[in-house]
């Protein structure tokens, strides 16, 4: 069973929660609560990995793909999953609604980030991994945590390419080491995200505020002395921005770390489901 950390009101879009619920389960109809007691046993003494979803992510959707994540992930021992749901669904339309649906993200790791605080004081270290908005969950999330951080994967970041630099630089300076998975191949980024900048008041790509995502072209230079790179997936592996966290079927074979970003050119590393158990082993790669 996942565990998870749940900031949501209703199991389909709604407003975000005023307190952090702990549930586990791998599908909606299996989900039920968690006790404190029981979260805080399993994580004594454990590397902690918080990873969340993105935007447009309904909660059985968030519970399926993440339980599934977990089933291919090979993180060293000791070590503990945890998912993160929260309402990226509760403003949505064709495109990143600015300003309304980072304002949700960020106000979800204002409320992570505390009671992280307050409960995992048990656990060796806190990791985090995040798929698009879910970017600015995490960011926001390492903002408010007191404790330092030991790594963060952000995923097809549905964010400003400079955000480590500009909007979250005390939060990049708490990380001891941040990863990024970005895509050239990612059509929601290259349309939905510079929609969601031109409306935001950011004109086009030669308006000094202009900045592509972070998803797709990773970040901006210079980069933080913490930031691992590479970082961008090759071309020809044609990786979309649902291809991050998606569930195959048949399920999908684990694929075994180690695994980094390859060159451009490099063949497929597998036939069938891959892509999210490349992720997957990517990410048991970096947190190592």
């Amino acid at each position: 069973m996942t565990r998870f950390l749940d900031v949501r009101l209703q199991p389909v879009g709604g407003s975000l929660a005023t307190q952090v619920a702990i549930f586990q389960g791998t599908d909606i109809g299996n989900y039920q609560s968690l006790s404190t007691q029981q979260l805080l046993s399993d994580i004594q003494g454990r590397n902690v990995l918080i990873a969340t979803h993105g935007f447009n992510v309904d909660r059985a959707s968030g519970i399926a793909a993440l339980s599934n994540w977990e089933g291919l992930l090979r993180l060293p021992a000791p070590s503990v999953f945890v998912g993160l749901l929260w309402p990226g669904d509760s403003v949505w339309l064709h495109g990143l609604d600015y300003p309304e649906e980072p304002a949700v993200a960020d106000h979800a790791g204002q409320l992570v980030g505390p009671f992280l605080d307050a409960n995992f004081g048990g656990a060796a270290g806190l990791s985090f991994a995040s798929h698009s908005l879910g970017a600015r969950v995490l960011l926001s999330t390492v903002s408010s945590l007191s404790r330092p951080v030991r790594r963060a994967t952000i995923m097809a970041g549905a964010i400003d390419d400079d955000c480590l630099n500009a909007e979250f630089p005390a939060a990049a300076a708490k990380i001891g080491e941040i990863s990024a998975l970005a895509s050239h191949k990612d059509l929601v980024l290259a349309a939905a995200f510079p929609l969601g900048n031109f409306f935001g008041g950011i004109l086009d790509a030669d308006h000094p505020w202009w900045h592509a995502a972070l998803g797709r072209e990773g970040p901006s230079t210079p980069w933080p002395a913490n930031f691992q790179p590479p970082f961008e997936i090759p071309d020809n592996w044609d990786f979309g921005h649902g291809d991050y966290l998606k569930i195959d079927s048949p399920p999908t074979p684990v694929i075994a770390p180690p695994a980094d970003v390859a060159p451009n050119g490099s063949a497929e590393p597998a036939s069938h489901g891959w892509q999210e158990a490349w992720t997957a082993a990517f990410e048991s790669t970096r947190f190592r």
